[in-house]
């Protein structure tokens, strides 16, 4: 090897020299499967990518997250082919890697049916057998033009580039055009080729596993105003035995989905005429609703915060001064105008707050001063995304906001943060891993002083924990940086719980001081808080959680009695005044249905306990016990039988 013909790069921390012209995927040593692409300099490139003299190289796994997203993105490609073959009056739209899947949007005379998905997944196998390579080649924008002049969407994109929003960028990026070519393998004549930035597998055969999901409507760039396309959804893993599991996750999901449960167990509704995102609670979700809710009053009562409350609507100059309407209108309904004035929905409870801080003068003594508020909010979500109870327009926050000094910041988010994992665990979510949220660069307030120490007292925070951290740049709220606290649930997905967000701002815009020890008068620190984020969405995650079978200490219905004849209903009646006295919420089932049924119609309501008595129970003081799961004990002392359901009760134990 010649001096001139040799580069020096970097492989995992070590330098290494090779030929020039060696490419990323040689210098790997990659087979194209298990790693099936590069990053070099911190950019992600194909395999074929050629390295310069400097360059740091980095491989990149099918089973890691960028190497899902380009599996994925590639067989949107894969899909998008298959489409044209069936369909060639199909024009293309994007078709981005999403999570665990992808989709691609086509301009198509008629929506696609099932059967048209089917046909489209057997020529995909057809294409993935085939081996197809995905080829990269630069474009410049007119040739980019003339190439694509049949493609209407794909023209608006190059248009675009540089400005495009994530989805999009997918395909155009903001430097130089590139095209994608699908080549045969042996004859290595054109297939198929689409507008994209990459980068992607090294051939179609490295595809291992991918399915097909459904189709539905997509409006072109996520506007009204624009034409309505077909969107097909698919999914696709490194493994067959991985997307057997998520597949198998997606069926469990199903049976779980709060909105069915919802209504089966007579738990909440969304009539019609309140309108999309308000809900309304029947009874018995009106009883979880309001165990959540005194447990948490209790448990805040003991960390010491004090309760306030705030109206539901206000004048528009508040939120002038906490900058909503500069930085947040958009999620807000719109302005009632009344006696001259413009009044607003409350979207956040934390400028009410501020003024409840301000309403008189603040010594250093009083700090922390922790304020909480079950508050309810307005917010206009775009009924695209509205969803369940786990999206809605109507909300009730768990809303604290802590007012403290600079030298009691980190003490107080430390203690707040053990504090919300604390209680989540309570509730039965104990698989956490905690995300921080940066400024955004365009969308902030403050200076970049105070973010960068907001940012790093709440990086060490979560660090303390001893719980991964995963960072969300720029996904912080115009006023401070934040940590989410996400939780898994017994299925393995995650949800967004509890936020709290440090906030040296507000407090700025609204003059909020104290005076300190000195006598001088100092600015205090915010800190946001919402524990379950809203109760709507806590409640609906707790519904998919629990797949409805609440533990008893939050089930609305704890015991039912079951009578095995009519003359035995007075005994259980009994049981169950006693039942009541100790605060259990217990039914006696006196209708007229035959005992096995009274049983089935229990387990439906996914009752945690039945007490089922006849005449030999009566003559022995006692009931059959039985339990959710189907066993059943016989003969259990009625002293018995009420204890351990009230000692199941208290340490909120699941049965």
């Amino acid at each position: 090897m010649s001096a001139a013909l040799e580069i020096r790069i970097t492989l995992a921390g070590a330098e290494r020299v090779v030929a020039g012209g060696t490419t990323a995927g040689e210098a790997l040593e990659a087979d194209g499967r298990t790693v099936i692409a590069a990053r070099i300099n911190g950019e992600l490139r194909d395999l074929a990518a050629a390295v310069a003299d400097g360059d740091v190289v980095e491989p990149v796994a099918i089973d890691s997250e960028e190497g899902r997203a380009i599996l994925r993105h590639s067989t949107a490609h894969v899909m998008a082919q298959a489409v044209q073959e069936i369909f060639p009056e199909a024009r293309l739209g994007i078709g981005p890697p999403v999570e665990n899947g992808f989709y691609y949007d086509f301009d198509v005379k008629d929506p696609f049916t099932p059967d048209d998905l089917k046909r489209v997944e057997k020529r995909m196998r057809e294409i993935v057998k085939q081996g197809q390579l995905f080829q990269r080649r630069p474009v410049s924008d007119d040739d980019a033009r003339e190439e694509l002049a049949a493609e209407p969407y794909k023209l608006e994109l190059i248009g675009l580039k540089g400005g495009a929003a994530d989805e999009e960028s997918v395909e155009v990026g903001g430097g130089q055009l590139t095209i994608y070519d699908n080549l045969d393998p042996k004859s290595g004549e054109l297939c198929w080729k689409d507008l994209c930035r990459g980068p992607h597998l090294p051939s179609t055969r490295v595809i291992p596993a991918f399915k097909l999901m459904r189709s539905g409507g997509a409006y072109w760039r996520g506007s009204e105003k624009n034409p309505q396309l077909q969107r097909i959804y698919g999914t696709a893993w490194e493994s067959r035995e991985k997307q057997d599991e998520y597949l198998h996750m997606l069926e469990e999901a199903e049976k779980r989905d709060h909105r069915k449960l919802g209504a089966e167990l007579d738990l909440f509704s969304f009539p019609d005429e309140l309108g999309s995102g308000l809900p309304v609670f029947h009874p018995k979700g009106g009883v979880i609703r309001k165990l959540m809710e005194d447990y948490s009053r209790k448990r805040h009562e003991e960390a010491g915060y004090s309760f306030v409350n705030t109206p539901h609507i206000t004048k528009e100059n508040l939120y002038k001064i906490s900058g909503h309407l500069d930085w947040y209108a958009d999620g807000m309904f719109p302005p009632m105008e009344l006696e001259g004035a413009r009044y607003y929905l409350k979207p956040m409870n934390c400028p009410m707050h501020n003024l409840i801080f301000r309403a008189r003068g603040r010594s250093y003594r009083e700090l922390p001063l922790r304020l909480f508020e079950f508050g309810t909010v307005y917010r206009y979500e775009k009924s695209g995304v509205v969803h369940g109870l786990t999206r809605v327009r109507g909300l009730t926050q768990d809303d604290a906001h802590i007012y403290c000094t600079r030298e009691q910041m980190r003490d107080e988010l430390t203690s707040l943060l053990r504090f919300v994992l604390d209680l989540l665990r309570d509730y039965g979510l104990n698989d956490f891993y905690l995300e921080l949220s940066t400024k955004d660069p365009v969308k902030f307030v403050g200076t970049d002083e105070d973010w960068e120490e907001a940012t790093q007292t709440l990086r060490e925070v979560a660090e303390s924990e001893n719980l991964e951290l995963v960072l969300d740049p720029g996904g912080a709220a115009f006023y401070g940086p934040k940590i989410s606290v996400q939780a898994r649930d017994a299925i393995g997905r995650s949800w967004q719980m509890s936020t709290i967000q440090l906030d040296f701002n507000l407090p700025q815009r609204f003059e909020l001081e104290y005076q300190a020890s000195d006598g001088a008068r100092q600015r205090p620190v915010m800190i946001h808080r919402a524990l379950f984020g809203s109760i709507e969405r806590f409640f609906g995650v707790l519904v998919e959680h629990y797949a409805g079978a609440f533990p008893p200490w939050l089930a609305p219905v704890q015991v039912v009695g079951i009578p095995i004849g009519e003359t035995h209903v007075p005994y259980l009646a009994d049981v169950a005044k006693r039942l009541r006295e100790r605060g259990i919420r217990v039914e006696v089932d006196a209708s007229s249905d035959r005992m096995q049924k009274k049983i089935r119609n229990a387990q439906k309501s996914k009752v945690p306990f039945m007490l089922l008595a006849g005449d030999d129970d009566i003559a022995a003081g006692a009931v059959s016990f039985r339990y959710r799961s189907g066993e059943q004990k016989n003969g259990v002392p009625v002293d018995e039988a009420i204890a351990e359901i009230v000692d199941a009760v208290e340490r909120r134990v699941q049965v």
